[in-house]
């Protein structure tokens, strides 16, 4: 198979935490060619999606001691080349938020890739439905008690009535801009001014989960199926489990609940193409779902012993080999 990967640039990759490498790593290693672009190489010609291409070649992490090892330098890549994406057997659309109009001019041009010869993954129309943060609205049964507003006295009201809330800017990632909000808080005003735009874009607000003290659990999914978990803890100096901010990461399990909440949304991601998710879940609760560029797969093979980029690399095969 040939595979292509839309991906940040490839120098700013961790090849020791970032998916996207776990990903296109274990695609070479099964034998497929890998070739990575970025969204500003995205273009239309003629009525069907190109990109500046570059093959990839990657030297494998080693795990010693615990701890993923990596080359120096990790990776080569060939010359650039102008292909249309429709040559390539799968796309994997891997680039970073924030989703502002650069990320969903790219998922347009996606659009314009011949389905019926690539899968693309994750669906350029399912990651504009799915906002990380919205998405979740859908399962009533399955989120903390929730709101979305640019409106001050509306999140007042709400923070009033449950005491401790977290508030969520809706299009960030790995953490950023969250934060503990409570109505006794002095900077009441001025958090939600600012977070807010001034009362004109809405933010998530959402009853705080005692729970989180215990972790967050990032859940990978697979067509619906959860394959692997880990728990991420806060540091000391933070309230936010996020990797990014400085949490640390555990073994964990996937209990009946979560195993619950994900047979809830799987009928739902298949319907909107969303292949490759990362749900989080604090206490029993879904807070989010990460379709953009879902991450945790170096952490649970170091930590479980699994090969989660091998198992998808070889549902995308099954996958083509089912189409034809």
């Amino acid at each position: 198979m040939k595979l292509a990967f839309i991906i940040d640039p490839i120098h700013q990759l961790d090849p020791c935490h970032d998916t996207s490498v776990a990903l296109m790593e274990a695609a070479q290693i099964l034998g497929h060619e890998v070739w990575v672009t970025q969204a500003n190489l995205l273009s239309v010609v003629e009525g069907k999606a190109w990109a500046i291409v570059q093959q990839v070649e990657i030297v494998p992490v080693e795990l010693i001691a615990g701890r993923w090892v990596t080359a120096n330098p990790w990776y080569k890549l060939s010359d650039r080349s102008l292909t249309p994406l429709e040559t390539m057997d799968a796309v994997f659309m891997r680039t970073d938020p924030p989703v502002n109009d650069s990320y969903l001019y790219a998922t347009y041009i996606l659009d314009y890739i011949d389905k019926e010869r690539t899968l693309v993954i994750n669906s350029p129309s399912g990651i504009r439905a799915a906002n990380e943060k919205l998405y979740a609205l859908q399962f009533t049964q399955a989120i903390p008690e929730t709101i979305v507003s640019a409106d001050k006295e509306l999140i007042r009201q709400f923070v009033q009535a449950k005491g401790a809330t977290v508030l969520k800017p809706l299009g960030n990632k790995a953490g950023e801009g969250i934060l503990f909000l409570q109505s006794s808080d002095r900077n009441f005003n001025s958090i939600v001014e600012l977070s807010t735009l001034q009362g004109r874009v809405p933010v998530m607000v959402q009853t705080y989960l005692p729970e989180a003290k215990e972790g967050d659990k990032r859940i990978i999914l697979l067509n619906g199926e959860p394959i692997g978990a880990l728990n991420r803890l806060a540091s000391g100096t933070d309230f936010r489990n996020n990797m990014a901010t400085g949490g640390t990461v555990a073994q964990t399990e996937i209990t009946p609940k979560e195993h619950e909440i994900c047979t809830q949304i799987a009928q739902k991601l298949r319907q909107d193409g969303l292949i490759f998710v990362g749900i989080d879940v604090i206490g029993g609760y879904l807070t989010e779902v990460n379709v953009t560029s879902p991450t945790g797969i170096r952490e649970i093979d170091r930590l479980d012993g699994t090969h989660l980029g091998h198992q998808v690399i070889q549902w995308v095969e099954q996958a083509l080999s089912n189409s034809k």
